[in-house]
């Protein structure tokens, strides 16, 4: 008899110690000046947005992290998630974490 291979779907990413769930932005095919871009070209930093963070950064005062933030990402550490067809979802070291994107600045006390 042949065993049934048993298929779970995950829905859910919980990243755990300094790391968040980030799906990557949409990669740019022009600059705003219209100049194409090439498939090839390398670009160290990557943008988007915070998916989930783990229960450590969601605790510590010290990172202004919080879910649904844009951010600026170096990939070098960042682990792709295999949960989506499209491959857009990355685990990121809190590190690597290089900007928050905010619409204001932060008020001063």
């Amino acid at each position: 008899m042949a065993k049934k291979k048993s298929t779970s779907n995950f829905e859910y990413v919980e990243p755990i110690g300094d790391r968040v769930l980030v799906r990557k932005d949409e990669p740019k095919r022009e600059t705003r000046g219209g100049i194409a871009l090439p498939d090839a070209a390398e670009i160290p930093t990557i943008t988007g947005r915070i998916v989930t963070i783990s229960a450590v950064v969601e605790n510590d005062e010290e990172l202004p992290l919080r879910q649904y933030d844009k951010i600026l990402f170096h990939p070098k550490s960042a682990v792709p998630v295999d949960l989506e067809h499209d491959n857009q979802l990355f685990v990121v070291p809190v590190e690597d974490i290089v900007a928050v994107f905010r619409r204001s600045a932060p008020e001063e006390d």
